[in-house]
């Protein structure tokens, strides 16, 4: 995945001399990053989709979506193996890296990750979503703790819905890139809401590992849900810190609905001014549908792409 550098002893202390303070990205990283949100781009991404065969699937998602835990369970249920920042990312390796990931899928395929806009390379595809009110402040402490950011909330929700914070475009659009390809609607694209995943992870991974025909056994599904919970994984990335974990985490709460006390109503707003029908596309309800702050209950997703 592009955002998932690892860097080895962040924040740990070591004996002996002080360490320098790592910093959390570097100028380059910076320059790159920037460079990918200009035209230069398309080339480079056309090199990176080069040997995909017929065979592989996609795990795709706008980043802050939930993909990490959903990355490093799938490789448990399809691997059998314990998953680390290392293993899940040396086994399910992102587009441009693919070529060395494991062949783990029928017909010798492979599980390929990719926080792209929908391309015609993705013939096969699980397309895991989140609700983009969440997905923002997420995105917000993210990027703020790489340095790629700098600014108030308010300033980057502009950046997140009507430019580019990151190389993938507005949220807005790259839902509907998904929902208006020629996969969508069909038996090779599964749409998997984040919300319902962790409501029901083990219905939700076992309907993935079918989707991807491959037969597993229950046992090591629910084997590998326990070994990913939110404690596991913040464990794991204790032992392995990541980028953002120099200044904030990189694995975060996951929380469903948590934007609800953390946005401001203008805020709120301003979302679904901008991506309100793609949260609907979606089975999100607008904030005017819902019940009160403090009802526990969370809103059944509705909309026809659930069942794609």
């Amino acid at each position: 995945m592009s955002e998932q550098s690892h860097i080895p002893n962040a924040g740990v202390s070591t004996q002996g001399a002080a360490q320098p303070r790592k910093k959390p990205t570097s100028a380059w990283r910076k320059f790159r990053r920037s460079l990918s949100k200009t035209k230069l781009r398309g080339p480079h991404i056309w090199l990176r989709h080069r040997g995909i065969s017929e065979a592989d699937a996609f795990f795709c998602s706008y980043p802050r979506s939930g993909t990490t835990w959903s990355r490093f369970t799938l490789f448990e249920v399809l691997t059998g193996e314990a998953a680390s920042f290392g293993a899940v990312n040396d086994g399910l390796r992102g587009i441009g890296r693919h070529s060395l990931g494991l062949h783990l899928l029928p017909g010798n395929g492979r599980l390929i990750s990719s926080h792209e806009q929908y391309r015609k390379e993705y013939r096969k595809a699980i397309y895991l979503v989140r609700d983009a009110r969440d997905v923002a402040l997420s995105e917000f402490a993210y990027t703020t703790a790489l340095e790629f950011f700098h600014g108030n909330l308010d300033e980057f929700l502009e950046t997140f819905l009507c430019k580019k914070i990151s190389p993938f475009g507005p949220w807005q659009r790259h839902v509907n890139s998904w929902l208006d390809s020629p996969i969508a609607g069909t038996p090779n694209m599964l749409v998997v809401h984040y919300e319902d995943l962790r409501k029901s992870p083990f219905e939700g991974f076992t309907r993935m590992a079918e989707f991807l025909g491959v037969k597993v056994d229950a046992e090591r599904i629910r084997r590998a849900i326990a070994n990913n919970s939110l404690e596991k994984m913040k464990e794991k990335e204790r032992l392995e810190p990541q980028r953002a974990s120099v200044k904030d985490r990189f694995v975060r709460t996951g929380s469903v609905q948590g934007w609800r006390s953390k946005l401001s109503p203008a805020q709120v707003a301003f979302i679904e001014k901008h991506a309100g029908s793609a949260l609907l596309r979606l089975g999100y309800p607008l904030s005017d549908t819902l019940p009160e702050s403090g009802s526990d209950a969370t809103p059944a997703l509705q909309g026809t792409t659930r069942a794609s």
